[in-house]
């Protein structure tokens, strides 16, 4: 499992390097610091002297639209913690931050708000690694909080670190969801909800429940759903997108917005003659508190 989670942060930065590695106007996201987390031999598909171009191909085949969704899912999360900024956040919680990189990117995060990155020790313990090869030392203005959100113990764990329940907090919880059974969403839910300051929120992105059940015959979701098994790390947890307000609002939460493919592809890869299109299984979500 310590190796699974590791080997999944490479996978999911090596998409990101590649895209980054793209001029100005041809890339949908940029993540500069994505090939430091990586290793010269991490492709899409892991560890292979295989070229990474080869190793796109054999991805996109393996589990079509993963590629783009992954790229579109980094920009609108930047996109919107770019808002949340400029809306005044004082607070920021990344979790299951895995080489998630935005506290290093975002300068404004390094002078104006706290951030906590909240992920499992021993994936942790790699990234901070990292962050010392890269930096020369641990970026002050990061609190590491080593918990598994599956066990349930990151609230307390949060909260003895010096996370603000008063603050304007954002919440990013980028490709986790589906990985935890639903005792542990909504722990993470009724936490954000009850101990965040004012003008909170919380974004995320989900599946549905027909794709953790495997009745959704997209080759996709039947590819993702096997892989995720064969490596111990089965699908668990989805909401079918129609009982998206109802289940945010029974939790708290306002202003609840779901962004699928077809936003994604109207936003991000609406060139006319560009015929990428994010898979349809995933879907992002954010909301803001009650009150």
């Amino acid at each position: 499992m310590v190796h699974a989670a590791s080997r999944s942060a490479a996978i999911i930065a090596a998409h990101r390097a590649m895209e980054s590695a793209k001029p100005r106007g041809e890339r949908i996201c940029y993540d500069p610091l994505a090939e430091k987390f990586i290793g010269p031999d991490v492709t899409v598909i892991g560890s292979s002297q295989m070229p990474k171009s080869q190793a796109l191909t054999l991805f996109k085949q393996f589990v079509p639209g993963f590629h783009e969704y992954f790229l579109a899912r980094t920009r609108f999360i930047d996109d919107y913690l770019s808002a949340c900024i400029d809306h005044g956040l004082e607070q920021l919680a990344i979790l299951g931050a895995g080489y998630d990189s935005r506290a290093y990117r975002f300068e404004a995060l390094k002078k104006n708000v706290a951030v906590f990155e909240i992920d499992h020790p021993a994936t942790q313990t790699v990234k901070k690694k990292k962050l010392k090869q890269i930096f020369g030392k641990l970026p002050s203005h990061v609190t590491y909080v080593p918990a598994d959100l599956q066990n349930r113990d990151f609230a307390s764990s949060l909260l003895a670190t010096g996370y603000n329940q008063n603050l304007k907090t954002l919440f990013i919880w980028e490709g986790v969801t589906m990985y935890l059974d639903a005792g542990s969403v909504d722990q993470v839910l009724l936490f954000v909800s009850q101990n965040s300051g004012t003008g909170s929120s919380i974004i995320f992105d989900f599946t549905s429940p027909q794709v953790v059940q495997g009745r959704e015959k997209r080759t996709e979701a039947l590819a993702w759903r096997q892989k995720t098994t064969d490596v111990g790390e089965p699908l668990k947890f989805g909401i079918a997108p129609g009982d998206l307000d109802s289940f945010l609002k029974q939790r708290h939460f306002s202003r609840i917005a779901s962004v699928t493919h077809d936003d994604l592809k109207k936003a991000y890869f609406n060139h006319p003659e560009d015929k990428r299109l994010p898979t349809p299984i995933l879907t992002i979500a954010h909301a803001t508190i009650d009150g």
